[in-house]
């Protein structure tokens, strides 16, 4: 394909196609679920409320800046050191997260 000879309409098709919106929809994840998102500098555990193009939001959140035996922790969440982040919301950037698992356990909102 020789770009000097496209049309105007096979350009706009491309710029189209390229601006099309990824939907909230197009993603693995179960809004309302807690999840323990790893990222490339921290761990976190909590609800996850959205999720957009480039950002996860959750709330009740909490740092775990040390999960302890990793199995354990994703079994009965036996983290060896909580820290809560304040109520409410907090963002992650998707471009950071590392893995996240769904875990079907209370939220840690004690400091630890």
């Amino acid at each position: 394909m020789n770009i000097d000879n496209m049309t105007i309409g096979e350009l706009k098709e491309i710029r189209n196609f390229l601006q099309m919106p990824v939907h909230d929809n197009a993603h693995p994840y179960n809004i309302g679920k807690n999840y323990l998102i790893r990222t490339v500098t921290m761990t976190i555990f909590g609800q996850l409320v959205a999720v957009h193009q480039q950002e996860l939001v959750m709330k009740d959140a909490a740092w775990i800046a040390d999960v302890g035996r990793f199995h354990d922790a994703l079994i009965n969440g036996s983290f060896d050191e909580v820290e809560p982040f304040p109520d409410g919301e907090m963002i992650i950037g998707r471009g950071g997260v590392i893995d996240a698992v769904e875990l079907a356990l209370p939220l840690k909102r004690e400091q630890k």
